[in-house]
């Protein structure tokens, strides 16, 4: 009964517990959400506060970016503006110059032509007062009008020297500054302009003898010997009273070569007979062929010329026993060969087409003593003949002025021709014509008025003028160095060229007591 008792009170306890728990445990959660409620409304509020805040700091410092943006922008759009007013106040100032300069040229206009009308005015005048002067100086001087002219002029002339000397000078300094190719040319012209002069050739060879005995042994017996040689070397034996000599004339030099190593062979071996001399003879012969084959080669592999027919070889070899004027053929086309490619390299042309032509210009001097015509002829025929290169040929053709030369490297090889042939000592003259050329060089150069003396020099290649200083000035001087050479070029003849070399010195003295 008693548990009974208490299990009732225990679920009676129950039953009024637990909605009174439930009731504590709704109350308890309401609270709970109300705080929570609360505390998230106060933080959002905060939020919001913050929020508020950041918003009102950004809001300001963009307003000062903007400040500040706006404060360089006005800095600087008052720079540009200050700049742009500097543009301005130039450009107004440049045009108020303008407009100056626009009235002073007016005003130099009006001037000028107000000169003008005066100059002409003041010609008029002039040739009035001409007229008058010549009607004055014909009535008092007796002069005619002519007369009156020509003094009219030598005063002029007087008066424009200077100005005469600086024109040369100024054409001379343009002549200078020319282009490439006309400094070519031109270069080429003045060296072409060198001349050849003229004198005796040799035509005879000295063999020394042993003894005078040996000249009975070449005559022999009733001449036998010396007939012999005469007929097989075509050369005159000239057996005088010369002591110790035998002379050998002819016109042919290979002859005379042929002669003079025969009878040198025919002394040293000291059997002369008909027989023996025509042995030596025909090898005399032999050794000049092969002198002429070598140094036919020599002359090529000197100058450098390659490709050249076996029989051009020969024939230039053959040029060592010709001589011109009393120079050595062969020589003087090696050094022509040589001037001409040394000109060609400087002035940029084709040297080997220039040394070819050099070598080769004086070919038909190996044939002309066997041919008809002229050595320019009979070398171009050669030369056409071995099919030579067509400027080579016109450089020979042209080398003496008998054609119009189609290539610098013909003139060139013109040049070098006239230099070699005209240097001092490569061609004989007599002294006689020697001492007369340079009488007249200097009586040319004492002719003119102011000189006070005058001498040639350098084998008469340059003529030394001292002139008169009181008489000549400066600027006369080149007037008088362009006349003396105008002069010589027209009244002499020279080979080269002659320099006009003036001094003018003016010396002041005193003595200290």
């Amino acid at each position: 009964m008693t548990i009974v008792i208490v299990i009732a009170s225990v679920l009676i306890s129950l039953a009024i517990g637990i909605p009174i728990g439930m009731a504590y445990r709704k109350k308890i959660a309401e609270s709970k959400i109300q705080g929570a409620e609360n505390e998230a409304k106060r933080l959002v509020d905060l939020a919001k506060i913050e929020a508020e805040n950041l918003k009102k700091e950004e809001i300001f410092k963009a307003k000062e970016e903007i400040m500040a943006s706006r404060k360089e922008l006005d800095q600087e759009i008052k720079e540009r503006r200050g700049e742009v007013q500097k543009q301005e106040a130039r450009l107004i100032q440049k045009e108020e110059n303008l407009e100056k300069r626009s009235d002073n040229f007016e005003k130099k206009e009006r001037e000028l032509e107000k000169e003008a009308q005066d100059l002409e005015r003041q010609k008029e005048e002039l040739e009035k007062l001409h007229e008058q002067e010549m009607v004055e100086l014909q009535k008092i001087a007796a002069l005619t009008k002519e007369e009156a002219k020509q003094r009219l002029l030598s005063e002029m002339e007087k008066e424009l020297v200077a100005e005469k000397a600086a024109l040369i000078r100024e054409q001379e300094q343009k002549a200078k500054e020319t282009v490439n190719k006309e400094a070519k040319e031109m270069l080429s012209y003045a060296i072409q302009k060198c001349a050849a002069d003229h004198s005796q050739e040799t035509t005879v060879s000295i063999v020394a003898l042993p003894n005078d005995e040996m000249k009975g042994r070449i005559i022999g017996r009733e001449g036998r010997n010396i007939k012999a040689l005469e007929t097989l070397t075509g050369i005159d034996l000239i057996i005088d009273d010369t002591p110790e000599a035998v002379v050998l004339s002819g016109f042919d030099p290979l002859r005379r070569e042929v002669a003079k190593i025969a009878l040198e062979k025919l002394i040293d071996d000291g059997r002369i007979h008909p027989a023996k001399i025509e042995e030596m003879v025909e090898k005399a012969k032999e050794e000049v062929e092969n002198t002429i084959k070598e140094e036919g080669e020599r002359a090529v592999l000197e100058t450098g010329v390659i490709g050249l027919h076996p029989d051009i070889v020969k024939l230039i070899g053959k040029l060592k026993y010709r001589t011109s004027y009393g120079q050595n053929v062969l020589n003087h086309s090696i050094e022509v060969s040589n001037l001409a490619r040394i000109m060609a390299d400087e002035l940029g042309l084709d040297t080997k087409l220039a040394r070819r032509a050099g070598l080769l210009h004086d070919l038909g001097k190996a044939l002309d003593h066997d041919m008809e015509g002229t050595h320019v002829e009979i070398g171009v025929e050669i030369l056409k003949k071995f099919k030579e290169n067509p400027l080579v040929i016109n450089a020979v053709e042209a080398h003496h002025g008998d054609v119009e030369p189609l290539s610098l490297e013909a003139v060139l090889v013109q040049a070098a021709d006239a230099i070699s042939a005209s240097r001092p000592g490569a061609r004989r003259e007599t002294l006689e014509a020697y001492i007369k050329r340079l009488q007249n060089l200097e009586e040319i150069a004492d002719s003119f008025e102011g000189v006070e003396k005058s001498f040639a020099i350098q084998a008469g290649r340059e003529i030394r003028i001292v002139v008169k200083p009181e008489k000549i000035t400066d600027d006369q001087m080149t007037i008088l160095a362009r006349d003396v050479a105008k002069r010589i070029e027209s009244e002499m003849d020279y080979p080269g060229q002659i320099k006009v070399n003036i001094i003018r010195e003016t010396r002041v003295v005193d003595y200290a007591k």
